[in-house]
């Protein structure tokens, strides 16, 4: 285990079980003292860890060109968004709305029978294990959203490392571990590990009281099985990808056709085609194929090929390419190839032939490939979406007067984020973003983008007729900590916004 690495050297030797085990207990141990914490404090930490990765900036995105094959813009793009997501979690944690704090005082006229005092808020859940993403080596590892929502919430992080970029990882803890400290934060709060051996017993150790992880299907569905078979199952917030598929109506065709096909190429091989919301297959109707393939050839003649994010990325992607492009009912449509930057694929096949076989809309290739569905007729639709796995993302592209509220209906069983006339790809980190879905997109209902991530790594805890002095902060009549309080069943919110929050920056604008 490494948790301050010198310089930006990659770790020497994988974390041993007895180093992990060590990393784990002092995680808890800072958790302890932790949870104790005050919003304003917490607040403080995230936003020191903000600071820190700005100061180091320019020696995080070098780090990263050079590990990843990911440009010096994208990645400076991508730290910005990770700076940004700390502090709206350092603003909503100062609000307070997360304790949902919810106070019942004693009644004795309650209508079913008198009722005790009774009062309700979230606590954190103890120290969180994370595992870092391979394709957003800033937004989604080690201070990816993950381990940003788990601190917000109140819980110690010990991350497990993704070896694609080990050197990136260790700078970036390193900054993280020197932020917390010098912001007070107790020593462990936050810590690394790295190798399979040491990522199988972050999963298996007692004190461990909850997993994050963004990764493939095959590695989701492992850490889902060993999570089950604990003697403690614990909760498991795996994002495990998707198809992301995209529905055409007939008028919206007629109209849009290019700028259709145009948003269509450059969303599904913006980043090499590997971000988890690229659109993999697009249904749109049938009989123009000679034409698409011109149009779509046109538009992607300005893109500009680069390497995958690793060797082993690559041979996944060619193997996955070469599956469906082999399978019965599928042909090329636009022929790409598996160069060291490979160029584009684009596959084929018939609204027939994938309810005669429906994994062709289940096998996702990580790379700049897609498939293009042809159907027959727009009544199809519905039903061709009812062959689809869970989603994290599904598009409409249609006209204001198409009928399409039974597509759309079935689209918001099977997704996690349904879009009108856009394109998937681009994720912001806001309010109200959900990203998740239904199984395999994710493993849960919650999101792991967007302020409501925090809320993953809490749980919720009631006092019943507990002395005053005795009840955490945030249940106390008195509201030290001036969070919002249902109180009676009618929220009540501090007159003055809490130091910090976005209402109260608001107020000095």
């Amino acid at each position: 285990m490494n948790t301050a690495p010198e310089g930006t050297a990659v770790l020497a030797d994988p974390t041993t079980v007895g180093q992990l085990d060590a990393a784990v207990t002092a995680a808890h141990r800072a958790f302890e003292q932790a949870r104790l914490a005050d919003p304003q404090r917490r607040a403080s930490w995230l936003d020191a860890i903000a600071a820190g990765l700005e100061q180091d900036a320019a020696g995080l995105v070098e780090t990263a060109v050079a590990e990843t094959h990911l440009g010096a813009a994208r990645l400076e793009g991508e730290l910005k968004r990770t700076v940004f997501q700390l502090r709206l979690f350092a603003a909503e944690i100062r609000q307070g709305e997360h304790f949902d704090a919810t106070i019942d005082h004693a009644d004795p006229d309650w209508p079913m029978g008198p009722r005790p005092d009774l009062r309700r808020c979230n606590v954190p859940l103890g120290v969180v294990g994370v595992f870092g993403a391979s394709n957003f080596p800033f937004a989604f590892s080690v201070m990816g959203g993950d381990s940003a929502s788990a601190l917000a919430a109140g819980c110690a992080v010990v991350h497990k490392a993704h070896d694609a970029h080990a050197r990136l990882a260790a700078r970036t803890v390193r900054t993280v571990v020197d932020a917390l400290e010098s912001a007070g934060a107790p020593s462990g709060l936050f810590a690394m590990v790295t190798g399979r051996q040491a990522g199988e017993a972050l999963v298996d150790h007692s004190l461990v009281k909850a997993i994050g992880f963004t990764g493939s299907t095959a590695g989701g569905r492992a850490l889902l099985n060993r999570i089950a078979a604990r003697p403690e199952p614990i909760p498991f917030f795996g994002e495990l990808g998707g198809i992301n598929a995209v529905f055409v109506t007939g008028k919206a065709w007629a109209t849009r056709r290019a700028e259709i096909l145009a948003g269509y190429a450059a969303s599904f091989t913006l980043g090499m085609g590997q971000f988890c919301t690229k659109p993999g297959l697009l249904f749109i109707p049938a009989g123009q194929a000679d034409g698409i393939r011109r149009e779509l050839e046109q538009a992607l003649s300005g893109f500009t090929p680069a390497r995958l994010l690793s060797p082993r990325l690559h041979d996944g992607y060619a193997g996955a390419v070469t599956r469906l492009r082999d399978s019965g009912g599928v042909e090329v449509l636009v022929e790409g190839n598996f160069a060291e930057e490979p160029a584009p694929t684009v596959l084929l096949t018939t609204a027939t032939d994938v309810r005669k076989n429906p994994e062709l809309l289940r096998q996702e290739m990580f790379g700049p490939a897609s498939l293009v569905v042809e159907y027959g007729d727009e009544s199809e639709l519905p039903a061709l979406a009812g062959l689809l796995e869970g989603q994290l993302t599904t598009t409409l592209q249609a006209e204001a007067e198409d009928d399409v509220d039974a597509l759309a209906a079935r689209l918001a069983d099977i997704s996690g984020r349904v879009l009108w006339n856009g394109w998937p790809t681009g994720v912001t980190v806001s309010y109200a973003q959900h990203h998740g879905g239904p199984y395999p997109a994710t493993t849960s209902n919650t999101t792991s983008v967007g302020t409501a991530a925090i809320r993953r790594f809490l749980r919720p805890l009631a006092y019943q007729s507990f002395p005053a002095q005795r009840l955490p902060e945030p249940l106390r009549d008195n509201n030290p900590w001036q969070v919002p309080q249902r109180v009676d069943g009618v929220w009540q919110r501090p007159s003055v916004p809490a130091a910090g929050s976005v209402a109260a920056r608001e107020d000095k604008q």
